[in-house]
């Protein structure tokens, strides 16, 4: 970027502009009143980007709230580019640009196209619905562990279940072997947990002191010697996994590592964050709970409304390309344009009653998953893991009851939920 940003056109504006982007705002929830603020007043607004946590200040951003604008810049790829300033609100150290820029994460068509098939070929609807049945039976197994093993009544199902159901899943899905396993949830810990202080371990800091990115080539060394020493395994032991057909892709050494970088840190946290998410609104709303629980309201769409009410991702950066407008907004070339996911899925003009857990909403046009080109690759495996760990849920566990207060994770990137204290004893009904 080579210049210093917008300014908000008033001391005013700048004044009572709400801000979302400081982590430690969503330790408390998900800020809807700010988001609704700025979707009535200022649905493109600037957010200047202070030094946090020992992060550096940035240079600021637009923060995009109303869901037909998320879905615009979503879209639009020419004019709000993944490519220039790759997709944390964050800017990289401009040396670690080429590095980032070979995960089609962060990459614009056609190349991010050319990466999305190759590994679209190896994550079929197929080859995951061929892993429902094991999907299940993980899930009964936890569940039934929780609910057995519970001193008090209570159990904490971010640990008791959650995160090893999604990590389990994922690993079986990637054909990690089970030794490994631990590997995968350990990186995830340290790149999405990585501005809360209690979640992720003390980053290792530079010469200058600033802590460094978690997603820097320096620290992902480990991760990307391992992908290639399981490629090389698959190769010689093959099997019917998501792994064994990217070693026989032809992919670049880079290419792979990264493939398995997205499919590891992307692939576990948007399950291990929605299935805690789902079960904390539904604890919070026994109204909605009775519905699913009788069978008033088909699983499928259950699954959709609560990852509306609690999407994965917070947010995603886009780079503008070229001076453009958007809600009447100027925005100028190299401007970092920010979407906000979560005020998407509660924008009025979109959705009644946005504020109301309604399972059987229709239709339900969320934007948890993405929109546009870089729409979640991993959607359907992700489903499949919540619908059938509600339908365990519903069959195996009394009705979602809070036993003490969860813990939300320091991050303005993911929703995360660190503890979720349920009562896991009692009567089904």
């Amino acid at each position: 970027m080579d210049h210093p940003g917008p300014r908000p056109a008033t001391r005013e504006q700048a004044v009572d502009t709400p801000d979302v982007f400081d982590p430690r705002v969503y330790a408390e929830g998900v800020p809807h009143e700010r988001y609704r603020l700025l979707r009535d007043h200022r649905p493109v607004a600037w957010q200047s980007e202070p030094e946090v946590l020992g992060w550096p200040a940035g240079p600021g951003f637009w923060a995009v709230t109303r869901h037909a604008d998320v879905v615009r810049v979503l879209r639009d790829h020419q004019t709000y580019s993944s490519h220039l300033g790759a997709t944390q609100i964050r800017d990289p150290d401009p040396a670690d640009l080429p590095f980032l820029r070979r995960t089609m994460l962060n990459q614009d068509p056609p190349e991010h196209g050319k990466l999305r098939r190759t590994v679209a070929r190896a994550f079929t609807p197929a080859r995951v619905d061929a892993f429902a049945v094991r999907v299940r039976e993980r899930a009964r197994t936890l569940l039934g562990a929780a609910r057995d093993g519970a001193e008090g009544q209570a159990a904490d199902l971010v640990r008791a279940v959650t995160d090893e159901y999604a990590l389990l899943n994922l690993t079986d899905l990637l054909g990690v072997p089970a030794a490994d396993r631990g590997l995968l949830l350990e990186w995830t810990v340290r790149v999405i947990g990585y501005q809360d202080p209690e979640d992720a371990p003390e980053p290792p800091r530079g010469p200058d002191g600033k802590p460094l990115n978690p997603r820097s080539p320096a620290l992902l060394g480990e991760m990307f010697g391992y992908a290639r020493e399981l490629a090389a395994y698959k190769r010689a032991h093959p099997g019917d996994d998501v792994m064994t057909a990217l070693a026989f892709a032809e992919l670049a050494d880079a290419e792979l590592e990264m493939f398995f970088f997205l499919l590891t840190v992307a692939g576990n946290d948007t399950v291990r964050s929605a299935a805690p998410g789902g079960l904390l609104a539904l604890a919070r709303d026994p109204r909605a709970y009775a519905e699913l629980a009788d069978g008033r309201v088909p699983v499928d769409k259950a699954v959709e409304e609560l990852l509306r009410v609690h999407p994965p991702v917070l947010s995603f950066r886009r780079t503008a390309a070229a001076d453009t407008e958007l809600a009447g907004q100027p925005v100028r070339a190299g401007d970092k344009v920010v979407v906000f996911h979560a005020s998407a899925n509660h924008d009025e003009r979109v959705f009644a009653d946005p504020g109301r857990l309604d399972l059987g909403r229709e239709p339900n046009p969320h934007v948890s998953f993405g929109d546009g080109p870089h729409v979640c690759l991993g959607a359907h495996f992700a489903r499949l893991q919540l619908r059938v760990l509600y339908e365990e849920w519903r069959a195996l566990m009394p009705p979602p009851e809070l036993a003490g207060e969860p813990r939300r994770l320091v991050s303005n990137f993911i929703n995360g939920i660190t503890r979720l204290p349920l009562r896991v004893s009692g009567p089904r009904r």
